[in-house]
């Protein structure tokens, strides 16, 4: 909360503290919109920074009752969900599934549906560390009052034959004030539908090892739909065992044992 404070009090800070935030090879920045590509990068200041970002190697979360652990250097990757744990290298698509301890083979289809997951478990965390990545296409819609009644800048985000679901679009929400994202659309055909499947918050942000990271997602009109994330973690340094253990392990014993 100290930080969100000094961006209200001083809002100069964040374009001081700016650092170099390159897209990532193959963002379309012919196509997107001059005003997105300066937001998006202001949104980068303020969520830590590009070499923060950058430095940042391990992250834990549960999503979905769901459990991931990323070595974001590496590739190295963790799921687990109910009885079933699967370590892969998302880079490669190469490792091993297993069901109470005991593998499973073949594990292609548990492979590739921990990849999935990964890939969109990991959006719904990290969307705004990735609004210039590969194959995206910003663009500037206006600015609009958000749900919590915050005045927005609105940037869509399109995309060009990446990921699994190439045809989706956001809508995303900057507070103006804040430089942080507080509220997304989602469409499933960004060329088709008129209108979002759902609209929630981000909301909920803390620093984590000097990255901001937002732990709620509450439907906008929908008192009772609250997605939260939990056992939120970045670190320097974990175990191999992490990345090699069979049988389940507590992502809440890693937030508590290990540190940045």
């Amino acid at each position: 909360m100290k930080y969100l404070t000094l961006l209200l009090l001083f809002p100069g800070l964040v374009y001081a503290q700016q650092d170099s935030n390159p897209p990532m090879e193959g963002f379309n920045a012919d196509d997107s919109h001059p005003q997105a590509i300066e937001i998006a990068d202001q949104v980068m200041a303020s969520m830590g920074g590009r070499a923060a970002w950058d430095n940042a190697r391990y992250l834990s979360w549960t999503i979905f009752g769901e459990d991931h652990v990323w070595d974001k250097w590496t590739g190295r990757f963790r799921w687990q969900g109910d009885s079933t744990v699967v370590l892969m290298n998302i880079h490669t698509m190469e490792g091993r599934a297993f069901k109470d301890g005991n593998e499973i083979t073949p594990a292609d289809e548990l492979l590739a549906g921990a990849y999935r997951d990964w890939i969109n478990a990991g959006y719904w965390l990290l969307m705004p560390y990735k609004l210039k990545d590969s194959g995206v296409t910003l663009g500037y819609k206006g600015e609009e009052t958000m749900a919590n009644g915050h005045e927005a800048h609105v940037l869509t985000l399109r995309f060009d034959g990446v990921g699994l679901t190439p045809d989706n679009g956001y809508d995303v929400y900057v507070n103006k004030e804040l430089n942080l994202v507080e509220q997304w659309s989602y469409y499933a055909d960004a060329d088709a539908d008129e209108q979002p499947r759902f609209t929630t918050t981000w909301e909920g942000y803390e620093s984590y090892g000097g990255i901001m990271l937002a732990d709620t997602r509450a439907v906008v009109n929908s008192e009772s739909n609250v997605r939260r994330v939990s056992n939120l973690g970045v670190y320097s340094d974990l175990p191999d065992s992490v990345f090699e253990d069979s049988n389940q392990i507590s992502l809440a014993s890693l937030t508590e044992t290990s540190t940045y």
